[in-house]
């Protein structure tokens, strides 16, 4: 009916693990160090994908209402994100 106003929502980075875009780290390097984003490209749909430093990647979409990144759709708010730090889906998992 109602829910507990105490319990606590955890959210995660959205990931789906068929997609080869979001493919294992190949090389074996430490996942357990914060990711940065190393540059941007396009998929066969066009969508905008950030290439990590951990050499996962993740799709960046903007469709509000769900997802509301409008800097993924203007090259220069792209080019300011490259090395900020990137929660990785995929190391995240890798931890649990």
């Amino acid at each position: 009916m109602g829910r507990d106003l105490l319990h606590k929502n955890e959210e995660r980075t959205s990931l789906n693990k068929d997609l080869p875009e979001s493919e294992q780290n190949p090389d074996g390097r430490d996942r357990s160090t914060a990711s940065f984003i190393l540059g941007f490209r396009q998929d066969a749909d066009q969508h905008w994908v950030a290439e990590l430093s951990c050499g996962h990647t993740q799709h960046l979409r903007h469709q509000p209402p769900w997802q509301a990144r409008a800097w993924v759709l203007d090259p220069v708010q792209r080019l300011e994100k490259i090395g900020l730090p990137f929660a990785c889906g995929w190391c995240a998992q890798a931890r649990e």
